[in-house]
């Protein structure tokens, strides 16, 4: 069966962005700014790494932010929406390293063709890992550091709910992560400079109005800012506004899931 030719690779930019939402921009934020610091020492180390947090706070947009401009043509991403067993983990390393033919059916031989490939250096991102199992991460490091091979591999873990108390529970692994990053909400003042650079819609909004947002329902998350922001740019289109007032801008992120207090 052929293999897509994006599968294991970076997502495309149009991806980035909640609902590839247009006019969307890069911002720099200190998030931003750390992950870019701590890949490329890990990238130069050959280490492995660990960017986590909370959903929607931006970490895998930071990761593949960083990596377009750091590492685009040695990266190789993998993810799992459940709990995947090292068979399934070779499988899947072998369709996003760009193996040909068929996977071998022995775990011996299986080892061997995946140690091979990696002696090319790669950067290989693992996605919402905390899906993976202890002996899927035990694995991960077999190939990481196996004596017998000589890897040039990165490893960047990328998760959110249970991802670093997952990996804190491994001493064997934990021990040779190079450094950790928790991406966190924005501060206000950091939402005050950037979101007026992320589109085009906040460009001349009352930094008030900004504040309001946030306080009331952004609460500092990226992809919060990005769903209130298609919202709005769909009710500006709707009723002619040219620019955003508090009205509008209430009823945009009143699609966001909340409750009223009893």
């Amino acid at each position: 069966m052929p293999t897509s030719p994006r599968r294991g690779r970076l997502p495309a930019e149009r991806e980035d962005h909640y609902m590839r939402l247009p006019g969307a921009q890069v911002v720099s934020t200190r998030a931003l700014l750390t992950a870019r610091e701590n890949i490329r020492a890990a990238i130069d180390a050959k280490a492995m790494i660990c960017i986590y947090g909370q959903a929607g706070n931006g970490k895998s947009f930071a990761v593949n932010a960083c990596l377009r401009e750091l590492a685009p043509k040695l990266t190789r991403r993998i993810q799992f929406r459940a709990r995947p067993s090292t068979r399934d983990l070779r499988h899947e390393l072998f369709h996003a390293l760009g193996l040909q033919g068929r996977p071998p059916a022995q775990p011996i031989e299986f080892d061997r063709t995946l140690r091979g490939a990696l002696q090319e250096p790669h950067v290989l991102v693992c996605d919402e890992a905390q899906w993976l199992s202890k002996l899927c991460f035990e694995y991960l490091r077999y190939l990481w550091d196996d004596s017998d091979s000589d890897s040039d591999l990165t490893i960047i873990f990328t998760g959110g709910n249970g991802c670093f108390e997952m990996l804190q529970s491994e001493p064997m692994l934990e021990s040779r992560v190079y450094a950790w990053q928790e991406i966190d909400r924005m501060p206000l003042d950091e939402v005050l400079a950037v979101v007026p650079a992320f589109h085009p819609a906040w460009m001349d909004a009352d930094p008030e109005l900004v504040a309001l947002c946030d306080r009331e329902a952004a609460h500092g998350n990226f992809r919060a800012w990005a769903k209130i922001t298609h919202h709005l740019t769909v009710g500006m289109k709707e009723t002619g506004r040219a620019c955003v007032d508090e009205e509008l801008l209430r009823w945009a992120y009143s699609k966001l899931s909340h409750r009223r207090a009893a």
